[in-house]
């Protein structure tokens, strides 16, 4: 595959974002018990994110009194929630890299050497402020040696429908935040 033919099939007719995450390949082909379990997860974590995101105070400036003691409430809520995440944490941390990604799968360079056609998980940390990954069942389509590893063009592979859903709006917040935060500058 060519790489215009794989950016086509990730990125054509699709919501895009890019940004910086904590995000690595796991290679590995996953079977169907994990791919259910990961896909599982990553749907409950992405709707619980839209729930909490969705529900925040944006401008407190506009508000009284309570919407100002309810702002600093989740603000305390979000800090004690990014401790206790890290607290619990396992895993070493993901290097931040920047990528492009949709709810088909994502652009960037990974720290090692990958080929066409290897199967794997994208583990990728959703929110900022909640250091907790997913991993979603992919598969690389194009990869070309980089200097820093292998720029590779990987599509999420037999996601469910609800779990594309959840991507697909969680990544369409992810845009909306950056055009609010653009108009402010």
């Amino acid at each position: 595959m060519t790489p215009g033919d794989a950016r086509m099939r990730v990125f054509d007719d699709a919501l895009a974002c890019e940004e910086a995450r904590p995000v690595a390949f796991v290679p590995g082909a996953m079977d169907a018990h994990a791919r259910h379990a990961h896909g599982l997860r990553a749907e409950g974590l992405l709707r619980a994110l839209a729930i909490v995101e969705d529900s925040r105070v944006d401008e407190p400036e506009d508000h009284g009194p309570t919407e100002l003691a309810l702002h600093r409430m989740e603000a305390k809520l979000d800090l004690l929630t990014a401790l206790v995440a890290r607290l619990a944490q396992r895993d070493g941390h993901d290097p931040v890299q920047p990528l492009r990604w949709t709810a088909r799968g994502a652009e960037l360079v990974l720290p090692l050497v990958l080929a066409p056609g290897e199967e794997g998980g994208l583990r990728i940390q959703p929110s900022d402020w909640l250091p907790d990954p997913i991993t979603l069942p992919a598969r690389v389509l194009h990869a070309t040696p980089a200097s820093a590893g292998t720029q590779a063009v990987i599509a999420f592979d037999a996601l469910s429908p609800t779990l594309e859903a959840a991507l697909e709006r969680h990544l369409f917040r992810i845009h909306r935040r950056a055009v609010a935060e653009a108009k402010r500058r």
